[in-house]
């Protein structure tokens, strides 16, 4: 087992994307026609009736809110006019990938229980001088299956009333995470990083999670 184990965790490593367990790697795409001249930056959240009775939707909700907070927005209240209106949605979805891995057994390894290592008169010599140390070992397949994860996030921001987009961004994410609640944050971060952001120009954004 210890033989070709080592050769074996490497690749497998390296197609989960080795960090991906402590990163979020997205990919954002913003169309925007934002207003260089805009001041008055008040919004509301704008929900279907699905979305007003989820706790989920209303967790995400308040990490959107912090985003817009930071950036200089304000939310209106009740009895105040609003000039901008907040919608987004979200979804995940998994999928069952294969991989057949073919390994090689180390020489060390694998030879070892058969020839083992010889002592002849002129000292030890390991197993690369042994004439009857097989050439080629055998190939070995793995095969191992596991989930990776599609996450994506939109966020559009609009006038009020008259429903003119002004900022409009897309989120999509693939990892082994399939607890969306734990990846939303970085989700909703990317979506508003260097906003409003160049227009129609992808960005691979990575964020390490705390």
């Amino acid at each position: 087992m210890r033989g070709w184990c080592r050769p074996f965790i490497l690749p497998l490593a390296l197609l989960l994307g080795g960090c991906a367990a402590s990163m979020v790697r997205s990919d954002v795409t913003v169309f925007q026609e934002w207003p260089a001249d805009l001041r008055d930056k008040t919004f509301v959240f704008e929900r279907t009736r699905e979305q007003d009775d989820s706790l989920e939707y209303r967790n995400y909700e308040n990490l959107v809110r912090a985003e817009l907070l930071r950036l200089g927005f304000s939310e209106a209240s009740t009895d105040r006019p609003t000039k901008l209106k907040v919608t987004f949605v979200y979804a995940i979805r998994g999928r069952d990938v294969r991989v057949i891995e073919s390994v090689t057994p180390e020489p060390f390894w694998y030879g070892a229980p058969v020839y083992g290592h010889r002592w002849r008169g002129r000292g030890y010599y390991g197993p690369f001088y042994d004439p009857f140390w097989p050439v080629a070992p055998p190939t070995e397949f793995v095969d191992s299956s596991y989930q990776v994860f599609s996450r994506q996030l939109k966020v559009t921001i609009a006038q009020a009333p008259a429903g003119k987009k002004l900022f409009d961004v897309t989120v999509s994410s693939e990892g082994t995470n399939g607890v969306l609640a734990s990846v939303m944050p970085y989700l909703v971060r990317s979506a508003f990083l260097d906003f409003p952001g160049t227009s129609g120009v992808p960005r691979r954004i990575e964020l390490r999670m705390q």
